[in-house]
């Protein structure tokens, strides 16, 4: 796929937008104006922009407890998303699923999901429903470092090398397992190692890098659609925040994650790329920071104005009659 000066700006406009969105959500939670446990992206938005640049509606995002940046990339509206933060009907799930079971059908988005690596197997599912009805989807797990020690993520590798399905598993490696270091419970220095007992490609990207990841995604996608199966991608990336909001991050540095912010970052790097290879003019770029900014104060005075579901609410779309399977 060729990256335009349209799909740059894009590119961007979801990472800006997932970094704004995050940001806000620390800043009212501080101010007390939002409840609820919150895991935030803010400095892995390159790996799920980088992803999703090669993905529309027919293909499906599994994701994760920190997965806000997930269905920005895959396109779920923030008036949506804030709302259903924020608990009102106005939300994507109705103000009912809350931060870690926000989802959009309509977009793809299988959902974020609280049990670490439960995503694994509902993607697997949809890449063999996109394989016996040949819809050429592709579906795409994201998990951390952690998730790669459950169950979840071996069984589910195995059955989609053995069905050869249309997927992409995507180990978001931060570095850390809630408070854990990786090393501390992980035997190989590379979790893309893995892959090779299940015969498939175990690559790794910098999960910094938009374009690296657009690259090596890109050909595992390519590689899915044409029939090929599954591809593990693992993404070296690091999370701003703690493992949510209140965290008080007793177990890394102030240093280390400056030396992150300061060297690594995916917005100014993506910056630099395009300024320095005359893709993307800087002017361009602070145009589509103000027009997020824009829209994320929009998207906050939506979700406040928004009514709390109803007491009746309560009771639907808890079972599912016979009819309407």
């Amino acid at each position: 796929m060729e990256l335009t000066r349209e799909r740059l700006l894009d590119a961007y406009r979801r990472m800006r937008r997932i970094r704004a969105f995050e940001e806000k959500l620390a800043e009212l939670v501080t101010a007390g104006r939002l409840a609820g446990f919150l895991h935030l992206y803010a400095g892995e938005e390159a790996v799920a922009v980088g992803v999703a640049a090669h993905l529309g509606d027919r293909d499906h995002f599994a994701s994760t407890h920190r997965g806000h940046g997930h269905c920005i990339a895959k396109g779920v509206e923030v008036r949506g998303m804030m709302a259903e933060l924020f608990g009102r009907s106005t939300g994507t799930c109705k103000g009912k699923g809350g931060s870690m079971h926000i989802a959009d059908l309509s977009k793809g988005m299988l959902g974020a999901n609280g049990i670490v690596g439960a995503g694994i197997p509902l993607a697997v599912g949809a890449a063999l429903t996109a394989k016996v009805k040949r819809t050429g989807g592709v579906s795409v797990a994201f998990f951390g470092d952690g998730a790669s020690n459950q169950g979840q993520f071996h069984e589910g590798l195995n059955l989609a090398a053995v069905w050869k399905l249309p997927a992409l598993f995507v180990v978001e490696n931060n570095g850390y397992g809630e408070a854990t270091p990786t090393e501390f419970v992980t035997p190989v220095r590379d979790i893309a190692a893995r892959a090779g007992s299940y015969g498939i490609p175990g690559v790794i990207a910098d999960g910094m890098d938009f374009f690296d990841v657009f690259e090596k995604a890109g050909e595992a996608i390519a590689r899915a659609r044409a029939g090929d199966g599954p591809t593990l991608l693992e993404c070296k990336t690091y999370r701003y925040f703690g493992h949510y909001v209140g965290d008080n991050l007793a177990y890394r540095s102030k240093e280390e994650a400056e030396r992150w912010r300061q060297q690594r970052d995916a917005l100014e790097g993506f910056e630099r790329r395009t300024a320095g290879e005359g893709w993307l003019e800087s002017g361009a770029l602070r145009a589509v920071d103000a027009e997020v900014a824009s829209e994320i104060e929009d998207a906050v005075r939506f979700a406040e104005a928004s009514p709390f579901p109803e007491p009746a609410a309560l009771l639907q779309d808890v079972y599912v009659s016979y009819e309407e399977t």
